[in-house]
């Protein structure tokens, strides 16, 4: 698990210096992802309907209900990797 935690956290660093912005969709992909792997499942209220922003978010990370925090680390240093190209 270390191991894999230090990939995570190597590949939470590079998302912040990836070539070009992902589109929205990536991005909610990316934040439901490490939601998931660092708190686990959603555990607040979604956010009321004039709040675009949070409600995408906490759509994403609620579509990973039950992933375990190994399966969203381990999704997301693939969809990383697969950023940087």
């Amino acid at each position: 698990m270390s191991d894999l935690k230090a990939q995570f956290e190597q590949a939470a660093r590079e998302s912040t210096e990836l070539p070009q912005r992902p589109d929205n969709q990536t991005m909610l992909q990316l934040y439901a992802l490490y939601k998931q792997a660092t708190v686990g499942d959603v555990n607040t209220k979604r956010p009321g309907m004039t709040d675009f922003v949070g409600r995408a978010k906490w759509d994403a990370w609620e579509k990973l209900k039950g992933q375990s925090a190994e399966q969203a680390m381990q999704a997301y240093i693939e969809l990383v990797n697969k950023l940087k190209g």
